[in-house]
């Protein structure tokens, strides 16, 4: 039984709800395992927004289920280099966030990249 303001527990996102977002992270999944392979794969869980439209927020969350940092916005899932940029981002969050190191690392510096949008 759950007290009236007990946070909800989050679901596992299930194959093909958000299939934008889907391969988006299929692809940071396929980086990770080469760059940290000790570390499961990612996956999109999600929560009941707190706002009255009754969607739910979704995160990038590590096997164990814990994330770090902001739901994906809805309006990612309609444009493919959008969506990876911003799965990206939430993924690098999660990663950074609770395992405590930069990822994904620049081959040439060894520092932390970030996701943004390029021309071309």
């Amino acid at each position: 039984m759950r007290a009236l303001f007990d946070s909800p527990e989050p679901r596992r996102v299930s194959p093909g709800e958000y299939p934008v977002w889907d391969r988006a992270l299929a692809l940071l999944n396929r980086d990770l395992a080469v760059t940290i392979p000790e570390q499961e794969p990612l996956q999109l869980l999600a929560l009941p927004s707190y706002d009255a439209d009754g969607l739910e927020n979704v995160y990038v969350a590590l096997a164990n289920g814990e994330w770090h940092g902001n739901y994906l916005y809805q309006e990612s899932a309609d444009d493919f280099a959008s969506a990876l940029a911003l799965v990206a981002d939430a993924a690098q969050e999660t990663v950074t966030e609770r395992l405590w190191q930069a990822w994904p690392l620049c081959a040439e510096h060894g520092l932390g990249m970030h996701p943004r949008d390029a021309d071309g």
